[in-house]
């Protein structure tokens, strides 16, 4: 028998090192050619490093989280001496066997989002059911033990149609209610993989962009009149109007009047970038975590097309299939939480961008007419976030009144000049 040693490959985009987010194999686990050994997330990607070879796994360089060098030992596998090539004359003395030279091109991208630092030592992980890390969280949401799941994947791996199956079919989560009695225990959940990099690019923004959140108040019961006409006007291959595509393109025409909302700084450099190309990054709750998919060239499509794109990349990005270019280049963000939207918020700027604009829940309320009577209204606030350094409070109000008047005299959103 000879050893293979697969060492973590070049995944491109420059980085050196990756982090590793899951461990699909433990010492011990036969392997064939092509089965999934681990997922490495570099900075837009999750990227899963399948075997080159069939054999049995021996030793594992890492724990999950940990951040792995490129070209360094990941993995290595029992093979019969038959399938064993030459090897380094270094790896053979630190292994003290002979190895082949892993590809290093073998790597099949899969997901996306976010940044990576720099790699420690080994241990070995415990056993546990294969499957993808989206597939985990779902599972953890609907309270599945993933350790008593068939699934029906390569290897035995747990695939989303393996959950559809277990939830349509009526399963109820594994457990039972607890009683009225005192727990004690902690759960320590070591932060890794996507949530490691939202927490990174969340403590980035915060800490080097003074923020200023400007709160306004929109009448928007003209606008939903127009959404529910044209929504029942829609043609079969249309999707569902929300206000998104309507604040988008109220965006693209208040830029035009303040391009500076439209930009990005880079504050090491002292250089304010204004993009003629108005790239709207909308942030997207994921099964992943938090993702900021982009409809490129907003100022570019009308209000149709924007529904379109906005629906394609938003599901791209749940789905864990969206590009790198659908994910990065935004130059202006907005942030909605739907019907969970709340009153107000305070929405964190996507560094290096200067604006975000934050869209609240809509509500119907009393509101006076001047006349002499309260009317019935839906109201609808927007809570933006501007970086302070480079956009005055002036501009960032003038800015949110334009969008106002734009939204509530919804008309002037289709009329050119």
């Amino acid at each position: 028998m000879s050893e293979y040693v697969l060492h973590m490959p070049d995944v491109g985009e420059g980085v050196a090192e990756a982090e590793l987010v899951e461990w699909h194999v433990k010492p011990g686990d036969p392997v064939r050619e092509d089965t999934v050994l681990a997922a490495v997330m570099t900075d837009k990607a999750t990227v899963e490093i399948p075997s080159p070879v069939a054999g049995v796994v021996i030793w594992l360089a890492a724990e999950v989280g940990d951040l792995i060098a490129v070209k360094a030992p990941l993995v290595r596998i029992e093979i019969a001496d038959e399938a064993a090539g030459p090897a380094p004359a270094e790896d053979r003395q630190a292994a003290g066997a002979v190895e082949t030279e892993a590809p290093v091109d073998r790597a099949v991208e899969t997901v996306s989002p976010q940044t990576v630092s720099s790699a420690t030592p080994a241990a070995e992980p415990a056993s546990k059911p294969l499957a993808a890390p989206a597939v985990r969280h779902r599972a953890e949401q609907a309270g599945i033990d993933l350790g008593q799941v068939s699934g029906t994947g390569p290897d035995g791996r747990i695939t989303h149609e393996d959950l559809d199956r277990l939830l349509s079919a009526g399963t109820p989560p594994s457990g039972t209610m607890a009683g009225l009695t005192r727990r004690t225990g902690v759960e320590e959940i070591r932060i890794t993989g996507m949530r490691r990099k939202i927490a990174e690019k969340m403590a980035l923004s915060v800490s080097r962009i003074p923020h200023i959140t400007y709160v306004e108040e929109i009448d928007v019961t003209a606008l939903e009149d127009l959404r529910t006409v044209m929504n029942a006007r829609r043609k079969p291959d249309q999707p569902k109007l929300t206000i998104l595509p309507f604040l988008m393109r109220a965006l693209v025409r208040a830029v035009d009047e303040q391009p500076a909302m439209n930009a990005t700084f880079d504050d090491e450099a002292g250089v304010i970038s204004r993009h003629g190309a108005v790239h709207i990054g909308i942030a997207t709750q994921t099964p992943a975590g938090l993702s900021v998919p982009v409809v490129r060239h907003a100022e570019g499509r009308g209000l149709w097309d924007c529904a379109t794109e906005l629906a394609r990349v938003a599901e791209a990005a749940r789905s864990g299939s969206a590009q790198r270019e659908e994910l990065t280049g935004s130059t202006i963000t907005i942030s909605s939480l739907g019907s969970l939207g709340g009153i107000v918020s305070t929405p964190i700027i996507n560094h290096p961008e200067v604006a975000i604009i934050g869209v609240n829940k809509i509500a119907t309320r009393p509101v006076w007419d001047g006349r002499g009577q309260f009317l019935p209204r839906k109201m609808m606030n927007l809570s933006s976030s501007f970086d302070h350094r480079v956009i005055d409070g002036w501009d960032a109000a003038t800015f949110v009144q334009r969008l106002k008047a734009l939204l509530e005299t919804p008309a002037l959103i289709f009329i050119e000049g």
